[in-house]
């Protein structure tokens, strides 16, 4: 029933643009539907923190920037692509759903857009990087998870 429901709201979302009256049905239909994801989804809602994830596991995923190519020209995560957050959808079938995925942003509110729109459209191994690539570099980008269980130092 999930995998269903969760076409069914893809479907309705890309349909939108037809007739005024089947554009409210429609609308109304997509509605639903998110809110039954909603209602379904795991509190984390697939956000990942940077020093989740191990130096390790960084080359075992996709990681997409989801920024615009100007901010992605002037730096990101080593080895990620640039896709902007407004044509992930899109581009979905570029997404592979057999690995982990990762999107990120400046902040991660946009690539929580995007990445909602992923997950209702059916990704579930797609995680948004908290508070994308500010904290990613804040907290030492690849190494943050060695950093975060490294001893304190007195």
């Amino acid at each position: 029933m999930k995998l269903s429901r969760l076409a069914l709201a893809a479907l309705t979302a890309s349909t939108l643009l037809l007739t005024p009256a089947a554009h409210a049905d429609n609308k109304a239909i997509a509605v639903d539907e998110m809110e039954a994801y909603l209602e379904f989804v795991d509190y984390g809602g697939g956000v990942i923190f940077a020093e989740q994830i191990p130096a390790d596991e960084w080359k075992k995923m996709l990681v997409i920037d989801a920024r615009d190519a100007g901010q992605f020209a002037k730096g990101h995560i080593p080895g990620a692509i640039n896709m902007d957050w407004r044509q992930v959808l899109a581009k979905r079938n570029t997404i592979p759903k057999d690995k982990p995925v990762l999107i990120y942003c400046n902040t991660g509110s946009l690539s929580a857009q995007a990445g909602f729109a992923m997950r209702v459209a059916g990704w579930d191994n797609l995680r948004i990087l908290q508070g994308g690539m500010e904290e990613w570099k804040a907290k030492g980008g690849f190494d943050a998870a060695a950093k975060a269980t490294a001893p304190a130092k007195h």
